[in-house]
């Protein structure tokens, strides 16, 4: 039994039900033994190095319940790549000095590459740690999992969002005739392919969809969007913010800046295919972006979403309990028609830096749609409602107390 503190840290871009995962571990971390204080760090890896701690075991109990039921990241978040040599020291010393012993960091795949650095860097200095990633991201792209916590509630969001959408554009019959909506999706399209999920019949909105996986073709695309037009007499499209072109570069970013960790910053795709679309089929349009919407909808979260995100907490101090560390939480769908999973962990190293994009197979010959493949492991992820409580009309979300500072060390 290795006895000592704990941190717990959030980093990246929230999702709906991360803090599901927070509440998960905070709870587990509670009835274990041989964890004394449960620190959370403030804003990431950041907050670590900074010293700025919360004392978590002060928080109210109903709090922590709340959390079930809050989007964003309560302990605050990061972009934040560790490099500099003074950052690992200044990490281990700060590790030393609270006697922190447990460090869970929630996050996708640069905050996987976070904390397999931090394990490689205990191991190195021979300090007793142990280390547990706990999966989040809306993009839905970690290996080595069926799939990652957050992305059931902003499939769910999103497909309910385009499913409202094509009642609307269909219904006016003397104006847009076209909508592009642009979803989250850097490098992968699991969140656009998503909404194939709103099509109850054949002919509904969405009519067509595009990912990153398949290489983008200006041209084709506007024949099919005149396709589409003529067929239905208006046109729903779909398409991820990260759609390449046959080599590799984007479509359209944001004249080519760049965050920490070296992404390009996308944004503006739809509104640039709009543009196209006026243009060279004189057909009036409208662009539609969902941004921080698809990722901070609690009100439409998915239930299973939201049970398997505190589980996948609840499990990573349970193992770390038991004597692993170096390794990501994941979740394994079992063989059956009906739908269920288990938890098993992964080796960070297999997982940090590397994206997991939607299967070939799983979108259509054309590159416009997915298959029925896609449908089947979707459809399962959305399903259930959160009852989120509600006060004076709106949502009763929390905040954690942070009157309960963890006094530095210096």
């Amino acid at each position: 039994m290795l006895k000592g503190n704990c941190v717990i840290a959030q980093s990246g871009g929230p999702t709906a039900v991360i803090n599901n995962s927070l509440a998960g571990a905070i709870e587990a971390a509670y009835h274990g033994e041989a964890i004394g204080e449960i620190y959370g760090a403030r804003n990431g890896i950041m907050g670590v190095l900074a010293e700025n701690f919360i004392d978590l075991r002060r928080q109210d109990a109903a709090t922590i319940q709340g959390l079930r039921f809050t989007p964003g990241a309560a302990l605050g978040s990061c972009r934040y790549q560790l490099e500099k040599k003074e950052d690992y020291d200044k990490l281990l010393a700060i590790f030393r000095k609270f006697n922190i012993r447990y460090f869970f960091y929630i996050g996708g795949n640069d905050s996987m590459d976070t904390a397999h650095k931090v394990n490689q860097l205990a191991q190195e200095e021979g300090y007793e740690l142990r280390v547990i990633g706990i999966p989040k991201t809306v993009d839905n792209d970690l290996p080595r999992t069926d799939h990652c916590p957050g992305y059931g509630s902003a499939a769910k969001y999103l497909a309910a969002s385009v499913l409202e959408m094509g009642m609307d554009i269909k219904s006016i019959v003397t104006s847009t005739k076209v909508a592009i909506v642009e979803a989250m999706g850097r490098n992968t399209g699991w969140l656009a392919a998503a909404t194939a999920l709103a099509r109850r019949a054949p002919g509904e909105a969405p009519h067509l969809i595009y990912l990153p996986e398949v290489a983008f073709d200006l041209d084709a695309f506007l024949a099919d969007v005149e396709t589409a037009y003529r067929q239905y007499g208006t046109v729903l499209v779909v398409v991820s913010e990260g759609l390449v072109d046959k080599n590799g570069n984007y479509i359209f970013n944001d004249a080519g800046t760049v965050d920490v960790f070296g992404h390009q910053r996308l944004g503006g795709l739809g509104q640039f295919l709009l543009n196209k679309i006026e243009a060279e089929l004189k057909i009036k349009g409208r662009f539609i972006l969902p941004a921080t919407s698809q990722r901070s909808a609690m009100h439409l979260a998915s239930r299973t979403d939201a049970e398997e995100a505190y589980n996948v907490g609840r499990v990573a101090v349970e193992e770390a309990l038991r004597g692993a560390s170096g390794h990501m939480v994941a979740i394994k769908r079992l063989e059956g028609e009906e739908y269920r999973c288990t938890y098993e962990l992964v080796e960070l190293d297999k997982v940090a830096n590397q994206e997991k994009k939607v299967p070939r197979d799983w979108i259509n010959a054309a590159g416009n749609d997915v298959t029925t493949d896609f449908i089947n492991y979707a459809r399962p992820l959305i399903q259930g409602e959160v009852n989120v409580p509600y006060h004076n009309g709106l949502p009763a979300y929390v905040n954690l107390a942070h009157q309960y500072p963890v006094k530095k060390c210096g």
